[in-house]
């Protein structure tokens, strides 16, 4: 692997000045990005997935609904339409995405749309009867013609973003300084048991600028499986398979090894679309677990007792208060 890296670290100095020129163009204002009037806030990350971008956005959710009409906007990656589409909880994952179908799933109240054109997905929204008075963008840090009013940046605990490289040689989309743009950068899967020490040395590895506010989260496992019906607690499933599609599933099977579960693991790629043949396969097992997003794109293909996924939520290991705070705030005064 390090050799590759090397072989392909010039393609990277190339792919890193063409995404940084531009990156320039956009902040001297050659290239146009549209501002809006109205909160806009967008979630994403520098690197190519696995930084828990679904939990956060649901999170997100949670604080804001109370109190706004919320409206989330996705690109609706690996569907199968194209063009704005304004979920329904009748959807299918393979026209609408994997994520996207687990937001309004479970948050039905909640406007949930797809367009690979988020300008355009946001003039939709807004011309709804009821249009979203906040609107939250899924995966939209690098879509640059849209002007967030609000940035958050994710970079998960055991790959910062300093320490990685541009792509290809690399996980990174673009050069690490371009989180200079967030407003804050969560630190996320960290340990539930960091120390302060080593919150410290992220802190400082990081770089946090003046303008910016630094947070450390976790991933919280629920202690049951569940079919979206039937919950069964995570002591009694002794016998299952798993089943990911996911980009980083190791913190997924070293949290099941922890509690004693140690089941055979069919891994794919993020986004996963199954084949009939890998179906035919997964349908000689007899209980199989996997993740909620990748439940969104397989539940249509088994029975209920025979499918269920471990939920997981987003936690914030200290300050709290302080992040709500800023995004209530922000959502209030525009």
């Amino acid at each position: 692997m390090q050799i590759l890296r090397k072989l392909l670290f010039p393609f990277s100095i190339l792919y890193g000045i063409i995404v940084g020129l531009r990156n320039k163009f956009f902040d001297w204002g050659i290239l146009a990005s549209a501002s809006y009037d109205f909160p806009v806030i967008t979630v994403g990350n520098l690197s190519m997935g696995g930084t828990g971008k679904s939990p956060m956005i649901e999170y997100l959710i949670d604080l804001l609904k109370p109190n706004y009409q919320v409206g989330t906007l996705s690109r609706g990656y690996k569907r199968k339409t194209k063009g704005f589409l304004l979920l329904d909880v009748k959807n299918e994952a393979k026209e609408v995405g994997d994520e996207p179908l687990q937001f309004k799933r479970k948050f039905p109240e909640v406007l949930v749309a797809v367009d690979e054109d988020r300008q355009n997905g946001i003039a939709e929204l807004r011309s709804l009867e009821t249009p979203p008075e906040v609107i939250l963008l899924d995966d939209a840090y690098q879509h640059r013609k849209v002007k967030a009013g609000f940035s958050i940046l994710l970079t998960a605990y055991h790959e910062l973003y300093p320490k990685d490289m541009i792509l290809p040689a690399g996980n990174l989309r673009e050069p690490a300084f371009g989180a200079n743009r967030a407003d804050v950068v969560i630190v996320t899967k960290c340990p539930l048991t960091i120390s302060e020490e080593e919150k410290n040395k992220i802190t400082q590895s990081l770089a946090i600028k003046d303008h910016q506010k630094l947070f450390f989260t976790g991933i919280y496992y629920e202690d049951y499986f569940t079919n979206g019906v039937q919950q069964i607690p995570i002591q009694l499933m002794k016998e299952f398979n798993l089943v990911t599609g996911i980009a980083k599933p190791k913190p997924l099977v070293n949290h099941l090894k922890e509690n004693g579960l140690d089941a055979k693991h069919f891994s794919y790629p993020d986004h996963h679309l199954f084949t009939e043949k890998e179906l035919e396969t997964l349908r000689k097992e007899s209980l199989l677990v996997t993740t909620e997003k990748d439940f969104m794109r397989l539940k249509d293909y088994f029975p209920p007792e025979k499918l269920f996924y471990l939920p997981i939520k987003t936690v914030f290991l200290d300050a709290k208060e302080e992040f709500d705070q800023e995004i209530i705030r922000f959502a209030g005064k525009v």
